[in-house]
């Protein structure tokens, strides 16, 4: 009776072995580069158009903003000697608040630009993640992976090109990027 409750358990052990050998076996794995597909979008050449565009009003804004203190720190200096003394008191008070609002417009312009970047990107990442996810569900992807975060992994294929196709954008030649993408950075990922 021992003896063959062993060799029923080590079946069963060999059978779930070969089960799921099986399903390993039939389970597609893949992988992408999520910001590569970003990248060759052309939603996102039009939407770093538009953010220079953005930025370069933001700059342009802030410099005037800029001219206009210094030519009334100058106004100022010609006339003090006209002024009252409480004339000169209001109008020093009005510089400190305009030298003071100037102290803050870079971090301004940064958080003016960072929010019209999350506003034009999000939409793009959508298309980019809903297309990443057809792909898998038309070609019977079990997992796809985020190409960057791998450091070992099974074997897998790159689904770049049917996202590419699904997305209808012509994937540029191996080892030539398109133009207007952003170029790769070295630092940070090997």
């Amino acid at each position: 009776m021992k003896r063959m409750k062993k060799f029923f358990t080590g079946m069963l052990f060999a059978l779930g072995l070969m089960v799921a050998g099986e399903v390993n076996a039939q389970t597609k794995i893949g992988y992408i580069s999520s910001q590569e597909v970003v990248s060759i979008m052309p939603e996102t050449r039009k939407a770093d158009s538009l953010l220079t565009d953005f930025r370069n009003a933001l700059v342009q804004n802030a410099t005037d903003k800029q001219n206009a203190f210094y030519a009334a720190i100058d106004k100022f200096n010609k006339d003090s000697a006209t002024l009252s003394e409480a004339v000169k008191v209001v109008k020093r008070t009005e510089l400190t608040k305009l030298g003071q609002e100037l102290g803050g417009e870079e971090e301004r312009i940064q958080q003016e630009l960072q929010k019209k970047q999350q506003e034009l990107i999000q939409p793009i990442n959508k298309k980019a993640y809903d297309a990443i996810q057809a792909v898998a569900k038309e070609n019977a992807y079990v997992f796809v992976f985020e190409k960057e975060a791998l450091l070992v992994a099974p074997p897998a294929e790159d689904i770049l090109p049917l996202v590419a196709k699904k997305l209808n954008i012509k994937l540029p030649p191996a080892g030539g990027a398109q133009p207007g993408a952003p170029k790769p950075t070295t630092g940070g990922k090997p």
